[in-house]
């Protein structure tokens, strides 16, 4: 039958539904948004202010990633130390006043200590392995963080910083341990004979 007032019936348009797998992916996903919200709410909790200190939102985005070196960066940096027994290394203390990190030598710029690569006396010496060895445990035991001291660098490429944990420095520890003096701007001798 054809004609004018002939109509063929209708297709209906059946939808389909996306196959299981694609359903079952995209609900999979759903616990992502909770977490997020989570980190989120972490990351805010961080920059809260503490009493006595500055908003660390309002620091420079520069000093909260500059590997540490900044004020709103309080003790973030960390590593497992050893001696550094020859030349250059990457997580070693040198002496009592020297250390590298990452790659970097630094010098504690808050503190003198005894020399011992070479001691002048057997004073000296004790007194400098006794100092490097309180550097080593004390940069092993926690979380510190590294302050600009005005200087970049000394005058032998070392970067200059005073080294905290908990706003106390290493150097006040090794002054109150009677292992370094306050850095006074020139060394001084250690050997009795030299004073």
């Amino acid at each position: 039958m054809s004609g004018p007032d002939f109509h063929y019936p209708r297709r209906r348009t059946v939808r389909r539904r996306a196959p299981l797998r694609n359903r079952r992916a995209a609900r999979s996903n759903l616990w992502l948004a909770p977490v997020m919200a989570v980190v989120f709410l972490a990351a805010l909790a961080t920059f809260q202010r503490f009493p006595g200190e500055t908003d660390a939102i309002s620091a420079p985005v520069a000093t909260l990633f500059a590997g540490g070196e900044g004020v709103a960066a309080r003790d973030a940096l960390s590593a497992r130390f050893s001696f550094c027994h020859s030349g250059g290394g990457r997580n070693c203390v040198v002496d009592g006043d020297t250390f590298w990190f990452a790659g970097d030598k630094y010098r504690i710029a808050d503190i003198d200590t005894p020399e011992t690569h070479p001691a002048r006396c057997a004073e000296e010496a004790a007194l400098g392995d006794a100092a490097t060895s309180r550097l080593h445990a004390w940069l092993n035991a926690g979380a510190f963080s590294m302050e600009s001291a005005g200087r970049d660098v000394d005058r032998y490429g070392r970067k200059l910083r005073i080294v905290m944990r908990d706003g106390e420095s290493v150097g006040s520890v090794l002054v109150a341990d009677g292992l370094a003096r306050p850095w006074e701007g020139r060394r001084r001798p250690w050997c009795e004979s030299q004073f």
